[in-house]
């Protein structure tokens, strides 16, 4: 397909016992008309080391574009040793699964650090991450951190915070993902959030196009259907034409919205 890539989250696309369901991944973007794919390759809310796949060689030999998102535990900004060195370590692991499927990227939150920490501390904890990682080798795959929605001492809520963990990283090759619910929550202003992010980073690598359940400002992540919540869908829209990246929706809905949701993104961006 010509264009941007659009596509949507799709989970692990694996039973417990680690066998394909409804086909996996690549199935659900046939069903879709999606060229892209976002997937977890563990449990997001768990520490384990993900396995490999059994689509593996499907996955890098298919014309889906690939994303991974890295598990929700993972906040290697923090100060405390027993949440930073195993974070550090899970995202190394995530890393070479990624690139073992021939992924386009995996997304990982910018994370915090405590009230009583210095936001710099955080900066600094990126920084040493990518440097270690660096020494390694690098991570095989482009990591690619996603502005958060709360948290007054998150890394990437505010633009600010987010000069200042680039001026850290950015040197390192770290991309970029614009989520528009976590966007609005934060109260950037989408109507020039691509400039404004690209005035910062020099760079939008994927947009999680989300529309939101609640007002800007709130500081909620709670996601909506692209024309159903609190932001004007054509200013989602635009945000998508503007980037000019892969699109991803992790909207809420079924395999029948999605499908519609991302006939009504295809058109809009063709136009």
């Amino acid at each position: 397909m010509a264009g941007q890539r659009i596509g949507v989250h799709v989970g692990r696309g694996l039973t417990e016992a680690g066998e394909l369901e409804d086909g996996g991944p690549l199935a659900r973007a046939a069903e879709l008309d999606a060229d892209a794919v976002q997937v977890f390759l563990a449990d997001p809310q768990d520490w384990k080391a993900p396995k490999p796949r059994p689509d593996a060689d499907a996955l890098i030999a298919g014309d889906v574009a690939v994303f991974v998102h890295a598990p929700y535990v993972l906040n290697v900004a923090s100060t405390n040793n027993r949440i930073r060195i195993p974070s550090r370590k899970l995202l190394g692991q995530h890393a070479a699964a990624s690139a073992a499927i021939g992924a386009a990227g995996m997304v990982v939150h910018g994370g915090h650090v405590l009230a009583k920490d210095d936001p710099a501390a955080g900066v600094d904890n990126w920084r040493k991450t990518f440097a270690r990682q660096a020494d390694d080798g690098g991570f095989g795959v482009p990591v690619l951190i996603e502005n958060t929605a709360g948290g007054e001492h998150a890394m990437a809520r505010e633009l600010d915070a987010l000069a200042r963990l680039w001026e850290a990283v950015g040197g390192f090759g770290a991309g970029f993902v614009l989520d528009t619910c976590h966007a609005w929550a934060a109260g950037w202003d989408l109507s020039s959030v691509v400039d404004d992010v690209r005035a910062v980073t020099g760079r939008i690598d994927l947009v999680h196009l989300n529309n939101s359940r609640d007002p800007a400002g709130s500081g909620r992540d709670r996601h909506a259907a692209l024309e159903s919540g609190e932001i004007p869908a054509e200013l989602l829209l635009q945000v998508a034409r503007e980037a000019g990246c892969p699109v991803v929706l992790e909207t809420p809905g079924d395999p029948a919205s999605h499908a519609a949701e991302i006939s009504l993104l295809r058109a809009a961006l063709a136009g």
